[in-house]
């Protein structure tokens, strides 16, 4: 295999030709209507909503920023423009079970036709029935059947009366009560009087009260059941008259919904509730509601008690919709949800509550249609996942407080009747959250059986390009921007392979596109531009770097002041310049860190500095043991390895994770054992397998750019450059100023597959290849590490020999 040879320009980035667009500006493209590169999960999201069965509702799994919404609100709007406007939904009262108010289910537009209807009914029962119980013929026949109960009364105490008065007795009224008394000469004798009479005659006259009181007692008790007859003709006779007054406003409420028989049901319970308690309207003064505390209150609230019994709560209502409900839920709490009840504090602190405080949720506005939400913000609201899973399984929604659902619940509260439930739901989240809930949640399967996974990038072809430019095109109408013209729409282009980190894909993740599409409209302006040019686009490409970049300048500084130590010319046995990638927010950027490593004899151990003070990361660790399986398998298949080697990111104060960094460590162990120094005029990227393939690693661009930034403050001298793993050439899409300094021989970039062609171009010397006789040959770096192996195996074979406790264990 020959020497690796660096990459040439081309090869470091791959423009997009501008001359390969048949329009001037994006002003000449067609809208874009369909979701660029997400075919699969479109076709995903069409069946997700076509199929209507149990337990087909849609989770929508993908990065964020890469059309889950748009795409999914699209097709929902228009199918459900297609689909039939589903029902109104009233809670009315139950007359009979005040606390369980019913559930009214009427065509779309009557909810509020009906509490309409309601109210005006009882506002002209509230003149008219007072009316009616004011007038001449009520007053007669009331005065009748009053003045027939006085005459039969008086007629019954007269006659016992005469039967007194023929005895020589008076009936007398007392305070306490009718009462006899004897009578002489017309006149009332008092009892001294009495107590002169004599004794027959006063034992005549006491038989002759007991009876009369028996006579008055009996007269008594028809007298009361004269005056509860009376009452029960009085009722009656209010019952003709307000049955007069409902019936004849009733009648067309019934002739209205006649189709309903839920309502008709409603109507009738109303009329009959209205009679029996026509007295509320019978009081010309409205009667004053509670005493409430000083807030604003819905209108419906602010009239008298008695008449919001009659009213109409409607919970949905669909009376402008045309097609099926799309409703996205933004805060899906528990209430958000399935509604909740209200409550009024009154003086003194009471909580007062009635059915028309139901307040419906988005799965009452969703139902009959589609209810998107975010998967995260629904596990994040208490009770909010368990609920709406409930709701699901059983179709149904429940209006409860969370407490009664979970048996908590120590006060009297209303229990809505439930409302039937028909909807599909749209889960959109992650890939991670979908496979934790399809592990743990045993009911997530059942309820969310299609998945549509969007994707995060696409092939980077001359197809997708020019869908790329009708998006920006689409974009500008959209926002009012500036159109693009094609070496704007060629950058945009190149940016979007470089958020992706590969030259041969493009990114879906949308919002960071148009943010960049937006800003470069900004700097268009500031230029005074009418058109958006390659040079506004690199303008905010540029800004929008320098914003983000401070912590980027620190460390770059903190290098450059020889604070953290990373050489970039010279030569060191056992150091090497690996590089790693650092994520603030948007913004990842590429910084050296120098990696040492230090060799001894001991028991065949490679320790991880790093791993040992609990900094190091499992996959960092993975890499390190990796190396063990190396050294092992090329150098000590006939012997124990007999080496204890340390391996440590210098100056690292976080935590380190990712094996990007193991060819790097790698070399450095073998500088160590070879005693050959490394040009620390190169950096290493790339992770190790234990046959010594060096594999690909991710943000390589950044990683390249890190170094380099450091080489070129310090001065460029053409022996500086960057081994990357052979894999990860087509990712390449380097900045300008990296591709000139290579292009002029200043900077390079080699491309390695083994370790072997990594030592070699570090150390300049040949790594050697095992010949035929087994053996590598002499002066090579592998030849030098075995015979440095070797020569650490024959001393721990002497120390164990001298050593008895040791070379007895065997």
């Amino acid at each position: 295999m020959g020497p690796v040879q660096a990459l040439t320009p081309d090869r470091l980035y791959r423009r997009c030709d501008p001359a390969q667009f048949a329009f001037d500006t994006t002003a000449e493209l067609d809208d874009l209507t369909e979701i660029i590169g997400q075919e699969r999960a479109v076709e995903a999201v069409r069946f997700g909503i076509g199929i209507r069965r149990e337990g087909y509702n849609l989770y929508v799994l993908g990065p964020h920023s890469t059309g889950k919404y748009t795409s999914v609100r699209q097709f929902l709007e228009q199918k459900a423009a297609a689909e039939p406007t589903p029902s109104d939904w009233c809670y009315v009262n139950n007359f009979e079970a005040p606390h369980k108010p019913r559930a009214l289910r009427l065509p779309p537009g009557q909810g509020r036709q009906l509490c309409r209807d309601m109210e005006a009914l009882v506002n002209e029962l509230r003149t008219s029935i007072p009316v009616a119980f004011e007038a001449e013929d009520y007053r007669t026949r009331k005065e009748a059947l009053e003045n027939e109960f006085k005459a039969r009364q008086e007629a019954a105490f007269q006659t016992i009366q005469r039967k007194a008065q023929a005895k020589g007795l008076a009936l007398l009224r007392t305070p306490s009560g009718l009462a006899f008394a004897p009578v002489k000469e017309g006149k009332v004798i008092s009892p001294e009087a009495f107590g002169q009479l004599p004794e027959e005659e006063q034992k005549r006259l006491q038989d002759e009260v007991e009876v009369l009181q028996e006579e008055l007692e009996e007269a008594a008790r028809q007298a009361r059941q004269w005056e509860k007859d009376l009452r029960d003709r009085i009722q009656a006779l209010d019952r003709e008259i307000a049955l007069l007054e409902v019936g004849h406003l009733m009648a067309d409420l019934y002739q209205k919904y006649q189709d309903l028989p839920d309502v008709i049901a409603y109507l009738r319970a109303a009329q009959e509730d209205i009679i029996e308690n026509v007295d509320n309207f019978r009081d010309t003064e409205e009667s004053a509601s509670e005493p409430l505390m000083d807030a604003p209150l819905p209108r419906h609230l602010l009239g008298p008690p008695a008449f919001r019994r009659y009213q109409v709560n409607v919970l949905v209502d669909h009376g402008d919709a045309a097609g099926a409900p799309v409703v996205y839920e933004d805060n899906p709490t528990y209430p958000n949800l399935v509604g909740r009840l209200e409550h009024i504090v009154a003086q003194g602190g009471a909580l007062i509550t009635d059915f028309t405080l139901l307040k419906g949720g988005a799965l009452h506005r969703a139902n009959g249609g589609y209810l998107i939400l975010d998967a995260h913000k629904v596990l994040a609201k208490p009770f909010a996942w368990e609920h709406l899973k409930r709701a699901l399984r059983a179709r149904l929604i429940r209006l409860e407080p969370p407490d009664r659902a979970y048996g908590f619940a120590y006060t009297i509260s209303l229990q809505p009747e439930p409302i039937p439930l028909d909807v599909k739901i749209i889960l959109l989240g992650d890939r991670l959250l979908y496979y934790t809930l399809f592990a743990y949640d045993p009911d997530f399967g059942e309820l969310f059986k299609v998945v549509a996974d969007f994707a995060e990038e696409i092939d980077y072809t001359p197809e997708n390009a020019l869908l790329y430019a009708r998006l920006i095109g689409t974009l500008a109408r959209k926002e009012g921007l500036r159109h693009f013209d094609r070496s704007a729409v060629a950058r945009v282009i190149e940016r979007s392979a470089r958020m992706v980190g590969d030259a041969e894909k493009l990114s879906v993740r949308m919002q960071g596109v148009a943010d960049l599409v937006r800003e470069s409209d900004y700097w268009a302006a500031q230029s005074g531009r009418e058109t958006v040019t390659a040079s506004d686009v690199q303008r905010a490409i540029d800004a929008q770097i320098y914003r983000a970049s401070r912590v980027r300048e620190l460390m770059q500084e903190q290098i450059r002041r020889d604070i953290i130590f990373i050489d970039t010319e010279g030569e060191k046995v056992g150091q090497v310049n690996g590089l790693s990638v650092v994520s603030l927010g948007n913004y990842v950027f590429g910084r050296p860190s120098r990696i040492t490593a230090r060799v001894r004899l001991g028991r065949g151990e490679v320790i991880d500095i790093e791993r040992e003070v609990a900094l190091g990361g499992p996959l960092h660790s993975k890499g390190v043991l990796i190396l063990s399986g190396f050294l092992g398998a090329r150098y000590a298949k006939d012997r124990p390895l007999t080496l204890s080697a340390s391996l440590v990111f210098e100056q690292s104060y976080g935590g380190v994770d990712g094996d990007s960094a193991s060819s790097a460590e790698l070399y450095a162990l073998l500088s160590a054992l070879a005693d050959a120094p490394i040009r620390q005029s190169f950096a290493v990227t790339g992770s190790v397998n234990q046959h010594g393939q060096v594999q690909a690693i991710g943000g390589v661009n950044e990683k390249i750019e890190g170094f380099f930034d450091i080489c070129q403050a310090r001065g460029l001298t053409g022996k500086q450059g960057v081994l990357i793993p052979a894999a990860n050439v087509k990712h390449l899409m380097l900045r300008q100023d990296v591709i000139d300094a290579v292009a002029k021989g200043q900077f390079h970039i080699y491309p390695v597959e083994t370790v072997d062609q990594g030592i070699e171009i570090l150390t300049g010397l040949p790594a050697g290849e095992r010949g035929e006789d087994g053996h590598f040959p002499e002066g090579s770096i592998n030849r030098r590490v075995e015979d440095r192996l070797a020569a650490m195996a024959e001393r721990w074979r002497r120390f164990n020999r001298s050593d008895g406790a040791l070379a007895g264990e065997d």
